[in-house]
């Protein structure tokens, strides 16, 4: 038997695909917002958080679909302690990239060449970053810049944002005092990437914090196995957690 779809859902296909595509910037404001991006990135290594936020504003004012505009506000948030406008942004982020994943579907030049303007971006400050950028940052953009690069394979596949999003998502919702949020979103970052050590470190940190002990210690032990640094502290409390809970 074959199914017909029915002509209200094409419509409304139809419209949904339209209304993307009319939040896609033409051509100058896509450069404008490019420059002020590539301004707000010089501000936010130089720690000027504040500048560095209206600068991107104005990019996402220019192209609203410029997902590393979103993901520096959060950033920059992020450090003036803004946890909820940090949070904010990031799923800005995450929409903007789910936004241009659906017009990729029927438009992949389109998106793919602004997906290269984005790449390029990226590559052009990870090139003209100096020695004292810090490692953390410098590991931050060249994440980003796989997440992007990874993006381009996903033609007729499902929306998935892109794990680091969902790790910094994750840690302005527990700077916020939102554990459960916090957990979910690092859960989420592992179902796009279980070896990421990051992910599996946080959740140690809530665990215990829960007094979920052996969860903690499984997770640590995750994170340790897939690359990342534990802090020495963190395993030292959680095992006097453990004896402290063993001696009751």
């Amino acid at each position: 038997m074959r199914w017909r779809v029915p002509f209200t859902t094409l419509v409304l296909s139809a419209v949904l695909i339209a209304h993307v595509d009319a939040q896609l910037a033409d051509q100058p404001h896509r450069a404008e917002a490019l420059r002020l991006f590539r301004v707000g990135q010089e501000l936010l290594s130089s720690e000027q958080f504040e500048k560095a936020i209206d600068a991107f504003a104005g990019a996402v004012q220019n192209d609203r679909l410029l997902s590393i505009a979103h993901y520096g506000i959060g950033q920059a948030n992020m450090n003036l302690r803004r946890y909820a406008s940090a949070a904010k942004a990031y799923k800005d982020c995450i929409e903007a990239m789910r936004m241009l994943h659906d017009v990729e579907q029927t438009n992949k030049f389109e998106v793919d060449r602004r997906r290269e303007d984005e790449i390029h971006e990226l590559q052009t400050v990870l090139n003209q970053s100096t020695r004292g950028t810090p490692a953390p940052a410098r590991l931050q953009m060249e994440q980003r810049l796989q997440d992007l690069q990874d993006q381009k394979r996903s033609i007729g596949v499902s929306f998935r944002p892109p794990a680091e999003v969902l790790l910094a998502l994750g840690s302005a919702y527990f700077r916020n005092g939102e554990a459960e949020a916090a957990e979910a979103n690092w859960k989420a970052a592992l179902e796009v990437n279980p070896k990421y050590g990051d992910a599996h470190n946080n959740l140690a940190v809530i665990y215990m914090q829960a007094g979920r002990l052996t969860e903690a210690e499984a997770e640590l032990k995750l994170a340790e196995k897939n690359g990342f640094r534990v802090n020495p502290q963190l395993k030292a409390d959680l095992k006097d957690r453990q004896k402290g809970a063993a001696g009751r």
